[in-house]
């Protein structure tokens, strides 16, 4: 998303040649193989832990800290080696999204009109708060000190950035529909009289 909004914005007479199909297909080939790599590496370190204090999970996903509290030996060095793998993949995906959205910023700036500074921001900031609310959650999730770690605190934090960015999304990317605005307007109107 970051670079699509970045040629729209950027370089918009060469939207159709830099985002052709070609470009999509590396772009969704390189996220599903980065997705897949990851999720191999902690499905393997997973299968390789002796776990020796049951299998019942305090989560209803299966969540790596979680597997990682029933395991018998020192896992240590596998979250340190987990995070590392993890981190620089996230890291490499955070650097171009922050620099894609720089040069998407530059840009707008640099345009004269009011009206089109509006658009052209109105365009980014929702895919900005999703990014920004789904990192925020997971190095929250990940990286928390275990004095922190409870059962429940866990879980919230698990649906707050697996359940709600996705949901989020959706409303805000739909926002821009002026239908759905003038409904949930007239929703909100509605549930202020009836409260009254």
């Amino acid at each position: 998303m970051a670079y699509d909004r970045y040629v729209a914005i950027c370089q918009p007479l060469h939207y159709g040649t830099l985002l052709g199909s070609r470009a999509c297909v590396h772009m969704a080939a390189a996220a599903w193989g980065s997705g897949f790599l990851t999720a191999l590496l902690h499905t393997a370190n997973t299968f390789s832990l002796p776990l020796c204090k049951g299998n019942a999970v305090d989560q209803f996903f299966c969540e790596i800290p979680q597997i990682l509290k029933l395991s018998c030996s020192h896992t240590y060095l596998r979250e340190v080696g987990l995070i590392v793998v993890t981190l620089s993949l996230g890291f490499g995906v955070f650097i171009f999204i922050v620099v894609s959205y720089v040069q998407i910023f530059r840009a707008v700036l640099r345009i004269p009109s009011e009206q089109g500074r509006h658009k052209a921001f109105s365009t980014c900031i929702p895919h900005l708060a999703v990014v920004s609310l789904f990192v925020s959650t997971v190095i929250f999730a990940y990286l928390k000190p275990p004095s922190i770690s409870s059962p429940s605190l866990d879980l919230v934090v698990t649906v707050l950035y697996s359940l709600v960015p996705p949901a989020v999304n959706a409303l805000i990317y739909s926002m821009r529909n002026q239908e759905l605005k003038n409904a949930l307007k007239n929703l909100i109107r509605e549930v202020v009289f009836q409260q009254q």
